[in-house]
């Protein structure tokens, strides 16, 4: 399991962006995105760093917070 600290998110719109983004790259990938607090956990196959570019493609900052 992977967590983000991911800025700018701000509505539905930017989970399902978020979401979208990741099973893109991952289709089996599990994402939980917490708006209130910018956290969101990826259970994927895919590398943090792969995940981390996936997210910020779709404009938002990404920090890793850890495994």
């Amino acid at each position: 399991m992977h967590t983000f600290n991911v800025q700018g998110m701000t509505c539905g719109h930017c989970v399902r962006a978020i979401t979208q983004a990741v099973q893109h790259g991952d289709p089996a990938a599990d994402v939980q995105v917490d708006l209130a607090t910018g956290i969101v956990q990826v259970q994927s196959a895919l590398a943090a760093d792969t995940l981390s570019a996936l997210i910020t493609a779709e404009g938002y900052g990404v920090t890793l917070q850890g495994d």
